[in-house]
């Protein structure tokens, strides 16, 4: 069960991460915020990765063409989600941005489905509970900026769904024997990729977006950080257990970042909505432990 502690420190970390990104939207746009988050992660997930390997000197490491293909499908999804998901925060808030990326917990576990991982029904309810409860919780409720936020927070979901279960996949065909040196590796790769590829693309249609990304690069650094433990702490996870349920844990980062939200960016969420909340954190109990 090492997997759940793991996904509530990523869920934490994450948040962290998206704050800090947040605030870096508007000079950089949407594909330099997410550069942030991989080209300044690069060095931490490689410290991560020397670490592990000296914690394992035994490992036999496979890199074959599943895992490099795993990769650059998980990376482009995720790189696809993660602008999404900062736009659909910024047009309606820290916290139900976050919410609304939420919604691909089920799609991430019928993935996993298809991919060979099994759940039982209790987790399946969880699954489900918990997925309603963030989506009613998310609700626009006729606002027209969170109306336009929904879709792009659900196609936020969705990109993580699949670079979740792609990234399982990758991590599980490295070394099945030692699951944190599995995940560290696949975070650098998965980093590297996604750096070179957002790097080119932005030298070549968007300078001022990329030298916009790099040049605050205490804060991007900073984000870098959060960006890439939390992340390390997402593959490890997600080498030990199934996604889908590693997803519904993960949920915790919604009040996570209510509570964000408030304190960093004035944002108040109604009472009814923490009720609502409660009912999320009974779905992600059942889905962990059913």
């Amino acid at each position: 069960m090492l997997w759940i502690p793991l996904t509530v420190g990523a869920a934490g970390l994450q948040v962290a991460r998206n704050a800090l990104q947040r605030g870096l939207l508007t000079p950089a746009g949407p594909w330099g915020a997410t550069l942030v988050r991989f080209l300044f992660g690069l060095p931490f997930s490689a410290l991560f990765v020397a670490v592990a390997l000296k914690l394992t000197p035994g490992a036999r490491l496979a890199f074959g063409p599943l895992f490099w293909l795993s990769c650059a499908a998980g990376g482009a999804a995720q790189i696809a989600a993660t602008a999404a998901l900062l736009v659909s925060m910024r047009r309606s808030s820290f916290a139900l941005g976050t919410v609304f990326q939420q919604s691909g917990i089920p799609l991430a576990a019928l993935i996993g489905l298809a991919l060979g991982d099994h759940l039982g029904v209790w987790r399946w309810v969880g699954l489900v509970l918990a997925a309603l409860a963030l989506a009613v919780l998310g609700w626009p409720r006729g606002r027209v900026g969170h109306w336009s936020a929904a879709p792009l927070g659900l196609a936020a979901g969705a990109g993580f769904a699949l670079a979740s279960n792609a990234y399982r996949q990758a991590a599980l065909g490295v070394d099945l024997a030692h699951p944190f040196l599995a995940a560290q590796v696949t975070l650098v790769s998965v980093q590297a990729l996604q750096s070179a590829a957002l790097v080119m693309w932005l030298a070549l249609m968007d300078p001022a977006a990329l030298a916009a990304a790099v040049r605050p690069w205490r804060s991007s650094l900073g984000a870098g950080f959060f960006g890439a433990a939390a992340s390390g702490l997402w593959f490890t996870a997600f080498a030990l257990a199934p996604v889908g349920p590693v997803r519904a844990v993960g949920a915790v980062e919604a009040p996570i970042a209510a509570l964000t939200g408030r304190r960093l960016f004035a944002e108040k969420l109604d009472p009814w909505q923490w009720l609502v909340g409660l009912c999320a954190v009974a779905g992600v109990a059942l889905a962990a432990v059913g």
